[in-house]
């Protein structure tokens, strides 16, 4: 699995921060940006984040702001995008196993890096569950038009 990873500069610490903890796991990814805490626009770096994630340059994605919302509600404005913001590891399996969530977002300023590595850990693992959840997918993806 191929992971794209993008932030603005709230979240180019703890984006860094994962990195390393893909590299030492043998995670392939993308970074998308930004390559400094110097300060940008959230929406540009979600937005391109999220795009990679539809053509399929890359299987999921992390977005990571200061909070996580900003760049979360970004990402959900490109068609096909379930971006979910999520401060813990119950929601991240969740996002996953019953929205298929094909992106997270993480608060930089938010969720402590290691917290923001037991999320990660977890999310990468969790599979959808399909089912009657598939339904509800699918009633997602016809308000998107």
């Amino acid at each position: 699995m191929k992971i794209g990873i993008g932030s603005d500069h709230g979240g180019f610490e703890l984006k860094e921060y994962i990195k390393e903890y893909f590299e030492k796991e043998d995670i392939e990814y993308v970074d998308y940006g930004t390559n400094s805490a110097e300060s940008v626009d959230y929406p540009d770096y979600g937005r391109k984040l999220a795009e990679a994630v539809i053509a399929g340059e890359v299987d999921r994605g992390i977005a990571i702001c200061g909070t996580g919302i900003g760049i979360s509600i970004a990402c959900n404005k490109v068609k096909g995008i379930r971006c979910a913001l999520c401060g813990d590891t119950y929601s991240a399996r969740m996002s996953v196993e019953h929205n298929n969530g094909n992106m997270l977002a993480l608060g930089g300023r938010v969720v402590g890096k290691d917290l923001a590595i037991e999320i990660i850990s977890t999310w990468l693992k969790a599979k959808f569950e399909g089912g009657r959840h598939e339904r509800r997918v699918n009633k997602i993806s016809d308000i998107e038009g």
